[in-house]
């Protein structure tokens, strides 16, 4: 939900993080490895209570994956398999950190799996959604790489929910249980938004089109001779 604000913010103050990047010669896929790269540090910092330091890891990791998108278009590196392996990487870095909550408060067990299962059904709500709103033409809210469906819990939420969860470890059962009502509210509501959607006809492809009146000329061509 915060996504888009954090985006259109972000490029104004990073000229110096891509000068550095720039000099080290770094690609965007690089920039997007080593943010995941420091987000599995924040994870094994969490698993031994170290909070604070895996607070502070854990927004470094962020500000890099931040960048690599941005890194790309400013140097003309976008690609395909960029935007896959950021967002692979992305619900990598979430997932870690549930394991080390998980590593770290073991007595919450069934509130780290539900976590890890919702995020499978938001990471595939969204881009499910994506994938529709894209077939209809639908203007997108971003410039990602890939097509994402709005929702309630993104990239900026989680980073939120799992500060909470390092500040106030002594109430994990508790803004855990907040963050999973809210994961929960992000896949309804999706889903809702998806039916809305998706309830009009089926939209036939420009592409796909043009190939059925190609298939019908030539038929008709061959009637003829």
């Amino acid at each position: 939900m915060i996504d888009n604000a954090m985006r259109s913010v972000l490029p104004r103050f990073v000229a110096p993080i891509l000068a550095i990047y720039r000099r080290l010669g770094w690609t965007p896929n690089r920039v997007t490895m080593v943010g995941f790269s420091i987000a599995l540090l924040a994870s094994l910092a969490v698993a031994f209570h170290f909070w604070w330091a895996a607070l502070l890891i854990w927004w470094i990791s962020r500000l890099v994956d931040g960048t690599d998108g941005i890194w790309a278009r400013s140097s003309g590196q976008t690609s395909d398999f960029g935007a896959y392996l950021d967002i692979t990487a992305d619900m990598a870095a979430y997932g870690a950190m549930i394991l080390g909550f998980a590593v770290a408060r073991p007595d919450l067990h069934p509130w780290w799996m539900g976590m890890l299962f919702l995020y499978i059904l938001c990471i595939t709500t969204a881009l499910s959604l994506g994938t529709q709103e894209a077939k209809r033409g639908l203007e997108p809210r971003d410039d990602r790489g890939l097509r994402l469906g709005a929702g309630l819990a993104e990239g900026g939420e989680t980073g939120i929910a799992y500060s909470l969860f390092l500040v106030f470890p002594e109430q994990l059962a508790l803004t855990a249980s907040i963050w999973i009502v809210v994961l929960a509210i992000t896949v309804v509501a999706r889903s809702v938004l998806a039916l809305r959607i998706l309830r009009s006809e089926p939209v036939v492809s420009e592409a796909i089109a043009l190939r059925s009146d190609s298939a019908i000329e030539s038929g008709r061509e061959t009637l003829e001779v």
